[in-house]
């Protein structure tokens, strides 16, 4: 089993990959294989919505969304990580995103799925909330914890000394290696992912 950690910031080791390196801990003292992976500080295009991956299989770019997209396999659980900026995550990954989810559309039913993000002070809750939608619309279960998973600092050194914000981390970790855990024991006695209905789309004039 096996968690990868989206690091959406431009700093490497910065407020974001402090919260997330917390949840990494957590996940392998409870026997989970975690990997940061760090998206860079390279231009990201956002999505053109040229169709080409819905034929060839990946995005059109190549670039760091191809290169995680032929791990996809690899992993049973993801987890976006970001800092906010004016109210919401990096555009970064947000473009990431938008290309990452839509060019592996289907391939992520059934894994984990939970968000995190680093603020100064305030925008958390709306950040939090636009991560989590690329969950909600690829049937990827949402691991929550005792709070909304953010922390709050400027530096890093600030968010080491936010102690509920690191604990709800852990918690998160905790509650992500449990549902692994039960997964993979199901599995094991023959409860399957779901068999979903071919997907029926509308619009409001229809």
């Amino acid at each position: 089993m096996k968690v990868l950690l989206v690091n959406g910031s431009p700093n490497k080791k910065g407020c974001t990959f402090t919260a997330l390196n917390e949840l990494k801990q957590t996940l392998e003292k409870n026997g989970i294989e975690a990997e940061i992976f760090h998206i860079g500080t390279k231009p990201v295009s956002g999505c053109i919505a040229c169709m080409s991956c819905q034929k060839t299989g990946q995005c059109v770019f190549g670039d760091k969304v191809n290169e995680l997209s032929a791990r996809l396999d690899e992993f049973d659980a993801i987890v976006l990580g970001s800092p906010v900026y004016y109210g919401g995550p990096s555009g970064q990954l947000c473009s990431f995103c938008d290309r990452f989810f839509f060019s592996n559309f289907g391939k992520f039913a059934g894994k984990l799925a939970a968000s995190v993000v680093s603020c100064r002070r305030g925008g958390a809750t709306a950040s939090f909330d636009r991560l989590n939608k690329y969950f909600t619309m690829n049937n990827m279960p949402i691991v929550s914890s005792q709070y909304w998973n953010m922390v709050h600092g400027f530096t890093p050194d600030d968010v080491r000394k936010d102690e509920e914000g690191l604990q709800t981390m852990r918690t998160l970790g905790k509650n992500m290696a449990w549902l692994l855990k039960c997964i993979e024991l199901g599995k094991q006695n023959g409860i399957n992912k779901p068999q979903y209905e071919p997907i029926t789309l509308t619009h409001f004039i229809r």
